[in-house]
């Protein structure tokens, strides 16, 4: 290949020198000829950025004084990037050497696709699915597309909702377009929200099934921790009141509303997220949590309400469109309360 666009590729770490030598140069050895890589080290206690700058020399490194979050790591990295395209990869992740490759020759195919998002695999089972893009519920709610099933039944290349935080390429124009993460989310459902104002401003994004991804899912809060529980839950309520139209709000409190029904069935029977987590903390936890989140939440109404003018004013879509959105891309209240 000659004369291809440059790939900035921002690695966000936090506390992650497990895994962090390994990813880097899992993107070292990408047979893409043309891209820089950014380290964005958002105030490791580990040791982790020092110790990598040691190892990778033409390494790109920025250490943030403090942790920034998702939103905030990531934002400082693609403003310092110069790439035409971003791939965004956490730390805790390997990547296959022709992944970046395949992802680049996708979102060429067409000016429309904003994002191209990989096959993610769970690290230690490598059969089976973490994300082959992102799904969405009516409630703001999203979770990985094929999460835990047999990696055999994501093999074909299909547009999806949007590709998954752990692992995409943005095409530039997109992000400058529809402006980059939310920084107040600190952690979670960022990648969705930037999904739905991609959307809304008529955006693609395409899954690659070729491009493969292995990641260490949840390492960092845990997969059933109350930290995880609460930025899930007080997020995909920001996600809803910034992005979705009004007739879709009114519905909301009744999505919300069965998804917690089958949710508390599986407290219950013990399957599920919900379940798991009744069996490692008390169920009275979860319901502090969802007040929690909650009140959050309504203390981040106001600036939520002020975001949701610049989303709607670059809406491209009608409403009829985003309600079918859900119908393509959906998951239902029971599939999600029953995952793990």
């Amino acid at each position: 290949m000659t004369d291809v666009p440059l790939i900035s590729v921002i690695v966000l770490n936090w506390n992650g020198k497990e895994y962090l030598y390994s990813c880097l140069e899992s993107v070292k050895a990408q047979t893409y000829p043309n891209m820089e890589t950014i380290l964005v080290d958002n105030a490791s206690t580990d040791g982790s950025a020092e110790y990598i700058k040691n190892l990778f020399s033409d390494l790109h490194v920025i250490i943030n004084r403090e942790n920034m979050g998702y939103g905030g790591g990531n934002n400082r990295g693609i403003r310092e990037a110069k790439g035409r395209y971003i791939f965004i990869l956490n730390s805790d992740t390997e990547i296959e050497k022709d992944c970046l490759e395949l992802l680049w020759e996708c979102i060429e195919t067409n000016k429309n696709i904003g994002v191209t998002t990989p096959k993610i695999l769970l690290y230690d089972r490598r059969d089976t699915i973490d994300a082959a893009g992102l799904t969405i519920y009516l409630d703001g709610l999203s979770i990985g597309r094929g999460r835990l099933e047999p990696q055999e039944k994501y093999c074909r290349r299909e547009e999806v909702f949007f590709g998954s935080g752990c692992a995409s390429l943005f095409r530039r124009e997109m992000l400058e377009e529809i402006s980059l993460f939310d920084e107040g989310f600190f952690a979670y459902a960022e990648d969705t929200d930037l999904g739905w104002r991609a959307n809304l401003a008529g955006w693609k994004a395409y899954y690659v099934p070729e491009a493969i991804v292995y990641h260490h899912h949840s390492k960092k809060f845990g997969t059933y921790s109350s930290m995880k529980a609460f930025l899930v839950e007080r997020n995909r309520i920001w996600v809803a009141w910034k992005n979705f139209p009004l007739p879709i709000l009114c519905l909301w409190p009744f999505y919300t509303l069965s998804r917690y029904f089958y949710q508390g069935i599986g407290t219950l029977i013990r399957r599920g997220a919900s379940g798991r987590f009744g069996q490692e903390s008390s169920p009275l936890l979860l319901i502090f949590i969802l007040m929690k989140a909650y009140l959050s939440g309504l203390r981040g109404l106001p600036a939520i309400l002020r975001k949701r003018k610049e989303v709607q004013s670059k809406k491209r879509i009608s409403n009829w469109e985003v309600f079918s959105l859900f119908k393509k891309y959906g998951i239902k209240a029971r599939e999600i309360a029953f995952k793990e």
